[in-house]
Parts: C-alpha cells; sequence; structure tokens
C-alpha cells in the first residue's frame, strides 16, 4: 500500500487504540481521496457509542465503510448498524468491507426513497449518523425525524463546509452556493426545531449533534 508522506505524517500524529485494520483501511481511503470521518470526529463518535449504547444505528453515508465498521467496533455487542449508500463506484469497495459483518446490513439506491420505505416500514433508530450528499440534508429530515424516537440522537458531519458556513452567500463562488444556502436552512431546522436540542460542535469539518425530546 502505498501512502504519500503528508498523510503517513498526519496519521502518525494523532495516537488511537483503534484496530489495525481500520488504520489500514483509513490509509487507503486517504491515499485514494475518499471522503472517510476525521480523527476527532472519530472520537467524538466513539464516546457516543460507548456512553449512549444504541440498539439500532441509521447511517446515511456508506463510502466505502470505514464509518460503518467504526461504529460497528465501538457499538454495542447487540446493536445492529443499516447503512445507506448509492454511488457504485464507492459501493464496490463497501460490499467487500462489509462482507461478513452480519449486525451490519448494506442497502444500496437513494437515500430518500429509501428513507421513506423505513418509515413506511415503521422502523426506529436510537441514533443517525448523517454523512452523504449535503445539499440533501433539508429534504431528508421530516423523514430522519420520523424514524427518531424520544430520546434518540442525530449526528450530522461536515455542518461547516470548511468554516465557509459562516461566510456571506455572495462571497461564496457561484458554484457552492446552492448547497451552502441548504446546508444554512438545514442548520436552521434542527436549531429552531421545537422536537430537538442541538449543539454544533467545531470538531471535524463540524458536528451537529441533535436530541430528540
Amino acid at each position: 500500500m502505498i501512502v504519500n508522506e503528508h498523510i503517513t505524517k498526519y496519521l502518525e500524529s494523532l495516537d488511537g487504540d483503534e484496530p489495525a485494520y481500520l488504520r489500514q483501511l483509513e490509509e487507503w481511503a486517504l491515499s485514494e481521496g475518499v471522503p472517510i470521518i476525521r480523527r476527532d470526529t472519530q472520537r467524538y463518535l466513539r464516546f457516543m457509542l460507548t456512553s449512549q449504547k444504541p440498539k439500532a444505528v441509521l447511517e446515511i453515508g456508506t463510502a466505502v465503510g470505514f464509518s460503518t465498521l467504526y461504529m460497528h467496533e465501538y457499538a454495542p455487542a447487540d446493536c445492529t448498524i443499516t447503512t445507506l449508500e448509492k454511488v457504485e463506484m464507492r459501493l464496490v469497495h463497501a460490499r467487500k468491507n462489509l462482507e461478513g459483518h452480519e449486525r451490519i446490513k448494506l442497502i444500496e439506491g437513494d437515500a430518500g426513497e429509501t428513507l421513506k420505505k423505513l418509515v413506511s416500514e415503521g422502523r426506529t433508530f436510537d441514533m443517525i449518523f448523517l454523512d452523504a450528499a449535503k445539499g440533501q440534508y433539508p429534504a431528508w429530515l421530516p423523514d430522519i425525524l420520523k424514524l427518531l424516537p424520544a430520546g434518540g440522537m442525530l449526528l450530522t458531519d461536515n455542518v461547516l463546509l470548511e468554516g465557509s458556513i459562516a461566510e456571506s452567500k455572495f462571497s461564496i463562488e457561484r458554484r457552492d452556493r446552492t448547497i451552502h444556502m441548504r446546508m444554512r436552512d438545514y442548520l436552521y431546522d434542527i436549531t429552531h426545531d421545537e422536537r430537538l436540542q442541538t449543539v454544533i460542535l467545531p470538531i471535524g469539518d463540524g458536528l451537529a449533534v441533535s436530541y430528540v425530546i
């Protein structure tokens, strides 16, 4: 496995006691330019899994399965993880990486359609980790909230958009304005919805943590 010097130094600069297979997958993903959750986000996710002890987790945005396997490693032994992905180039690797893990169910296809199907089936989840197409967050939120009972947790990654979320839309490049405005709409929704208590944490690229009242 070839990893460039910058990535190697980054990984060596951070301590961790995670299993070797997770670190090997992380190295590969970073070397291939595959977006995965950052180290400080990993640590917070681990904290939430070990403290909240969810029995059912929904992940929206599998990518190659790194975050899925990370959650599988630190979730309770009786916790099931359902993860959604539609991008075929990611699914090629996700299928392989998640193979053999009986507590993980990979659902392929459009997340919006799958969320509606899960709602129609009466499914609920103790925790939902949202890390997919950022521009779709506002459209998905109504169904996401239907899947979370009182006491459920919604963790949304990358909400600060590398800090650009604090900038005026007029300072954002035109090609990025739609996702910028939609993320602002999403943040407004989760911080003003009376069903939620939400905090925005400055870790990774911004992590929104919402608790269902």
